[in-house]
């Protein structure tokens, strides 16, 4: 304390004490306070699942609601659809030689299996989707509903026995939440985590074929599933929509995009009010009674002349307020719900016209990094797991003939993925900057085609096809120019 602290004290203690109290209350957090303007600001500390499971089922109805019905929260999912999966991801395989070299003649055969495994009659169990399309599924599932699940399902349907199944998260059983099994395993949304929260099996509901559940459920092993959601916190079991802050923002909008609507299409119309001070008398072609009001309607014929009865009088409809301000707040909470999802304003709306070269071009870049975190995460947890089920079973079912392949697993099953690329905002400015960093050093050739979604081995292979074909249909040209060359020098 200070020497007046102190002195005060000394007279009134309790007025002492009230000054070292204030001023601590100073030194602590403005959003901790209990002011006057928190007092609405409830908050529970608890663990993730007892903050998601109470709204989580209504989150993802509203999610669904709007998915279907709002052109504002479809310009925020596309997005994500066109950049993260575009045409698929692709696999390549990147097997390895005795000698250190890669092994073209078998990643090659993997290559060609694997194409021909990712069509719809051999990846999906139901023969309707491609792997391009259980991507693309995937990304916008988890948007909207929190996540998605995938059954490894091990038939003869297709050109080897695995195939993929898409379940939607509403399947889980949540009737076993918070029960216990035999081994002392606990049951949360459906999930049979052990101890340390991993997951053991899953409960899936049993529908019939209409899509009634039947009252069954059935359990399958961890092992089998692929459960694909964004987790945020240590503990927590299940999904949560991911659109939940945006929601809020995106109905408002359309809202008050509604409200713009009809006052517009009132604005258009000539409405009007009689009022009457007598119990007879009207105007228009006669009307019918409005079951709500019940008040007579009538209409007005364009041209018409009507005398109005003795103490009528017309009124016309003209709705007050502007809407001037309509563009700069959509703009605006479209600009909020955009960051909401890590894009910026230009991705989720399409509209280029406040921006130049500079600012587009840095507002892509943020962009990129948003889809390709996405990437990623579909990559490593989805992508990859499929592809060592896929080389597993085309072994065991012999499609693919590696002899020691159970001695040498790792190396067989070494692979990477092309993603798809973007296109340049400048293309002359890109390839420049590209050359320069390419004879500098300071990047690869299969970084800049990675960039763009290509195969730089494909690229190469097809650019010296292109120079052989050209250097047979013009050999006098081409002769020339090396006579050219060397003269030069």
């Amino acid at each position: 304390m200070n020497w007046l602290d102190r002195g005060i004290a000394a007279i009134s203690p309790r007025w002492g004490y009230n000054r070292i109290a204030w001023r601590e209350s100073l030194r602590s957090y403005d959003a901790g306070t209990q002011s006057r303007l928190n007092t609405n600001w409830t908050t529970v500390n608890g663990t993730a699942e007892q903050a998601n499971q109470v709204h989580r089922d209504v989150l993802r109805a509203r999610a669904r609601d709007l998915e279907r019905n709002s052109d504002i929260l479809e310009g925020l999912i596309n997005p994500f659809e066109r950049n993260v999966i575009g045409t698929g991801i692709m696999a390549q395989a990147k097997v390895i030689d005795a000698e250190g070299n890669e092994d073209e003649k078998l990643n090659t055969e993997i290559e060609e299996l694997w194409e021909e495994w990712c069509h719809a009659k051999n990846c999906d169990v139901a023969g309707t989707q491609c792997f391009d399309e259980f991507q693309a599924m995937a990304v916008r599932r988890k948007k909207v509903d929190g996540g998605i699940i995938f059954i490894k399902c091990y038939t003869d349907d297709g050109i080897i026995p695995f195939c993929l199944q898409a379940k939607e998260v509403d399947e889980l059983d949540t009737s076993y939440s918070l029960s216990k099994t035999s081994e002392g395993n606990r049951i949360i949304g459906g999930i049979e985590v052990n101890q340390y929260n991993r997951p053991i099996a899953y409960y899936f509901k049993q529908y019939s074929p209409d899509g009634y559940w039947t009252g069954g459920t059935e359990r399958i092993e961890a092992s089998r599933v692929i459960y694909l959601f964004s987790k945020k916190r240590p503990t927590q079991i299940r999904e949560v929509t991911e659109l939940a802050r945006t929601m809020p923002i995106v109905k408002e909008v359309n809202e008050f995009v509604e409200a713009i609507s009809v006052k517009e299409r009132i604005l258009a119309c000539l409405s009007v009010f009689i009022k009457k001070n007598s119990p007879s008398g009207a105007i228009g072609r006669g009307g019918v009674i409005d079951r709500k009001s019940g008040y007579p309607v009538r209409t007005i014929s364009p041209g018409m002349i009507h005398e109005l009865q003795p103490g009528d009088d017309v009124t016309t409809v003209n709705p007050s307020g502007q809407s001037s301000n309509a563009k700069e707040f959509i703009m605006t909470q479209q600009r909020i719900a955009g960051a909401g999802q890590g894009l910026s304003y230009e991705a989720s709306s399409r509209d280029m016209s406040q921006v130049n070269y500079s600012s587009a071009r840095q507002g892509l870049l943020e962009d990129q990094r948003t889809y390709q975190m996405e990437q990623k995460y579909l990559i490593d947890h989805f992508c990859r797991e499929v592809y060592i089920e896929f080389i597993i079973s085309a072994v065991l079912s012999g499609k693919l003939h590696i002899k020691d392949f159970w001695q040498n697993q790792k190396k067989y099953l070494k692979h990477d993925w092309v993603t798809p690329g973007w296109s340049w905002i400048d293309p002359l400015k890109e390839v420049r900057a590209n050359q320069f960093a390419l004879e500098s050093g300071m990047d690869t050739l299969a970084n800049v085609c990675g960039s763009r979604g290509l195969d730089w081995k494909e690229v190469m292979k097809q650019r010296a096809k292109e120079k052989t074909f050209e250097k047979e249909l013009f050999p006098e040209e081409k002769e020339s120019e090396e006579s050219n060359g060397k003269e030069k020098t």
